[in-house]
């Protein structure tokens, strides 16, 4: 029986003396009612009677967030605006001794300052600054919380809700900026539709235009092409005729004839030409070195066409 006493006994100290301290945690520790130390995540010792646990602190970042707090601007209208706020503890010393309540230490630290930023600006520019607004107040709540063992790593306005007459008022403004926009949309809309139709009717002017001339140049082309055609088979024809009357030439040359045949054939020719409806007949003068053949065609030149027959003088020539 006192064995089992002795071992409750032992049991007991061992439970009340050994302590482990998780991973992202400390605790702080006093010895006979004075700080003695921070434990760090592990096991430790405690002594009997002797120490005690004085505070659990949570190394994790931790998150804050805070009510709305009502503010003025420069411009006197008031606002409210709820923020938040990411600290870590650093030191958990002076965590556990610097403030008696650090969180809502940190609150009003936090409703103080944005007071103080929120009232050296007017209604539009807290509108449009938040990031300025949180840079500000993240490095003075930094500088602040400090000495209580705490680090500010951000700080976020999550809303900014001006009065009630105020928002109806922007936006009656936000309308009227669409409006404007719109209509400016749509004026620059029928412009660049004025423009780009004027262009286009343009080009086509000009495209006709250049269609006509190549086809006023293309018809005046043919034009020529033809008249050039029908000059060159003219003067192909006229060149064929000589050609002809050359090649008889040649051939009366080839063929030997004399005085006499060339005489009888000139004569054979004026016969066909006094057939004709001719008046007048040019006759050449070497016809009156032919006297003997003129008796002899006497009755073929006694037709009713031909009127008349007179011999000009030599190197002359004579009318009929």
């Amino acid at each position: 029986m006192p064995f089992i006493v002795f071992l409750v006994i032992v049991i007991f100290l061992i439970s009340t003396t050994i302590r482990i301290v998780p991973e992202a945690c400390a605790m702080v520790v006093e010895r006979l009612g004075r700080f003695h130390t921070v434990w760090r995540p592990g096991i430790h010792f405690l002594i009997p009677f002797a120490d005690r646990i004085a505070k659990r602190i949570n190394l994790k970042e931790q998150v804050a967030d805070f009510p709305p707090q009502p503010v003025i601007t420069k411009d006197n209208v008031t606002m409210r605006i709820d923020s938040v706020v990411f600290f870590v503890i650093t030191d958990p010393k002076l965590y556990a001794y610097g403030v008696e309540n650090p969180i809502a230490a940190i609150e009003n630290l936090t409703a103080t300052t944005l007071r103080n930023i929120i009232g050296s600006m007017d209604l539009d520019t807290t509108l449009t600054s938040r990031d300025e607004i949180n840079t500000q107040m993240r490095s003075l709540l930094d500088v602040a919380t400090d000495p209580w063992g705490i680090k500010v790593n951000r700080v976020e306005l999550k809303n900014i809700l001006p009065p009630d007459a105020i928002r109806e008022a922007m936006e009656k403004q936000m309308k009227a900026e669409r409006e404007k926009r719109e209509a400016i949309t749509l004026a620059k809309g029928n412009k660049e539709s004025a423009i780009l139709t004027a262009e286009g009717n343009k080009e086509a002017a000009i495209l006709n235009a250049q269609a006509d001339k190549q086809k006023a140049i293309l018809a005046a082309e043919a034009q020529k092409e033809k008249e050039i055609r029908e000059a060159e088979g003219r003067a192909q024809a006229i060149l064929n005729v000589q050609r002809a009357e050359a090649e008889g030439i040649r051939l009366l040359k080839e063929a030997g004839a004399d005085d006499a045949v060339l005489r009888i054939r000139s004569l054979e020719t004026f016969a066909k030409v006094s057939e004709g409806k001719a008046t007048k007949i040019i006759i050449p003068s070497d016809i009156q070195n032919m006297a003997g053949l003129l008796n002899g065609l006497k009755e073929s030149l006694s037709s009713p066409s031909c009127s008349s027959l007179s011999s000009v003088p030599e190197n002359e020539n004579e009318e009929v």
